[in-house]
């Protein structure tokens, strides 16, 4: 799947902007003037709307993790465990797999945060973590699932799913749905109980 058009204003195209580029090149090698370039304005115009590299490079991250965690908190995953990691399962492919860039920076690019902006972004990935890490538990309680430690179980299935973004293509030889099917099953037979 391809990231959205870049939307019309400064602002919004700054971060597309670095979005694609912090992507494709990585945030150490991508420098301000590159981005402004790519923006179509002087370097100077980025500052009116962000103070530094650092501060954008954060805001995109956080906005990936909140915009994750309103859509997760729209779904409904109050179903009995079973049915409800499937939820969690299919959701997280859907929404990882429409976008790739901002997953794959979401990901590589935690080491480039300093440590406040770092911690910061850690309570929103813990907040998203323990949404399925509750739903795990839940099997283990009513003994639907099965797992030596629910925390690790959560942080594999999340790595696993969130690695469909590394190789899936809408022109690839498998549609988006026979993927959630397979992943569906790989992750039932993880916790089968």
């Amino acid at each position: 799947m391809t990231e959205p058009a870049p939307p019309p204003d400064t602002a919004q195209r700054m971060r597309h902007a670095a979005l694609h580029l912090f992507a494709r090149h990585g945030y150490a090698a991508v420098s301000m003037r590159q981005i402004a370039a790519e923006v179509g304005v002087q370097v100077g115009a980025l500052y009116n709307h962000i103070p530094d590299k650092q501060a954008l490079l954060f805001q995109l991250l956080s906005e990936h993790m909140t915009e994750l965690l309103q859509a997760v908190a729209a779904e409904d995953l109050s179903h009995a465990p079973l049915a409800a990691l499937e939820g969690f399962t299919r959701f997280h492919i859907r929404h990882h797999a429409a976008r790739p860039e901002a997953v794959f920076i979401s990901y590589m690019e935690l080491r480039n945060l300093d440590a406040a902006n770092f911690a910061l972004l850690e309570e929103q990935r813990q907040a998203y973590e323990t949404r399925l890490r509750m739903i795990l538990e839940a099997g283990q309680a009513d003994g639907s699932m099965r797992m030596a430690d629910a925390r690790v179980a959560t942080r594999a299935i999340i790595a696993m799913l969130t690695g469909i973004t590394t190789w899936f293509r809408d022109s690839g030889g498998l549609s988006l749905g026979e993927v959630e099917e397979i992943y569906w099953e790989m992750v039932r037979r993880l916790v089968a109980g």
